[in-house]
């Protein structure tokens, strides 16, 4: 596959502003209001396999149900797997078939064109919270090694403004659910299904990351409480590894300063947590990458 290089990005968020409700654990119907003015054709072979992809990513999000699943590995495999999905979508998106379909109603296709230019703008806002998470993390381990408590009390601070930060992420992502659902376009119907479906599962993956990344950063110790996030039932989507550490880091204040077993426990799980932190970095570097090619694909469909 050709990787497609842009020159510039945006960096601010251009979500529509509207309520929505909340997401619910399984895959809506999402072509139930979608009518095409055509009839399926024989799947290409892309087509197929795209859709294998799609159900094996429709399996990793319900084994994310249960709470002791819902690890850095868990998210990092569900990055993985929408990254490979956006790979055979770019493929199909170059089709000559594929383009005259989406030609027959520009309409659909710009709307899918805005819609995957908001994944490009929360992924590239993520990046730069995912690196500053990084940067207050090291700084932690220094401070907790030094035993330096008011550092500490610096560190959730800014993991409270983080959480805040995230939950916008979330909130703006859940917008675009049904934002390009509802159009009667002229479009083969199975393709219309998949493009769909392609969008469906960026939100899915997209929610996880950021709502799971946002919850792990709500600690038990009452100064960490606050978020909107921190209600019954919701901390359990966090990531377990995340809320650990979390959990620890706020208990420390609490303990003897002279515990240096508990001192060596967090410490390892802090260096743990770090690893995880740069692979989901470099997970969600790649979607990123991914979606760039995706959206360059669809504006090549109404530019040539």
């Amino acid at each position: 596959m050709t990787t497609k290089m842009v020159s510039k990005f945006r960096r601010s968020l251009s979500f529509p502003n509207h309520s929505h409700s909340k997401d619910s654990k399984h895959f809506s119907n999402t072509t139930s209001h979608l009518r095409s003015a055509s009839l399926p054709s024989t799947s290409h072979p892309l087509i197929s396999q795209l859709k294998d992809h799609l159900n094996r990513l429709k399996s990793w999000a319900a084994a994310g149900s249960m709470p002791d699943t819902r690890t850095s590995a868990w998210l990092c495999d569900g990055l993985t797997r929408l990254k490979t999905v956006h790979n055979y979508f770019d493929d199909i998106l170059r089709l000559p078939q594929t383009k005259n379909s989406l030609r027959r109603h520009t309409d659909w296709t710009e709307k899918l064109l805005e819609d995957f230019l908001r994944f490009v703008d929360a992924y590239g806002i993520f990046q730069t919270l995912i690196f500053a998470l990084k940067r207050e993390h090291s700084a932690a381990q220094v401070s907790v090694r030094r035993k330096v408590e008011s550092k500490i009390e610096m560190y959730a601070k800014a993991m409270r403004k983080m959480d805040k930060e995230m939950g916008d992420l979330v909130s703006a992502i859940r917008c675009m659910r049904n934002s390009s659902n509802n159009f009667i376009c002229n479009v083969d119907a199975e393709l219309v299904e998949v493009i769909l479906d392609v969008k469906e599962v960026t939100v899915l993956v997209s929610t996880a990351l950021f709502c799971g990344i946002s919850l792990s950063l709500v600690s038990k110790k009452p100064s960490w409480i606050g978020s909107r996030f921190a209600k019954k039932g919701r901390v359990e989507e966090g990531i377990q590894e995340f809320k650990k550490v979390g959990t620890e880091i706020s208990l420390w204040g609490f303990r003897k300063k002279g515990d240096e077993e508990y001192l060596r426990m967090v410490l390892k799980r802090m260096h743990e947590l770090e690893d995880c932190i740069v692979k989901i970095e470099m997970g969600s570097e790649r979607v990123f990458r991914s979606l760039i090619n995706t959206r360059v694909s669809l504006l090549n469909v109404l530019t040539n």
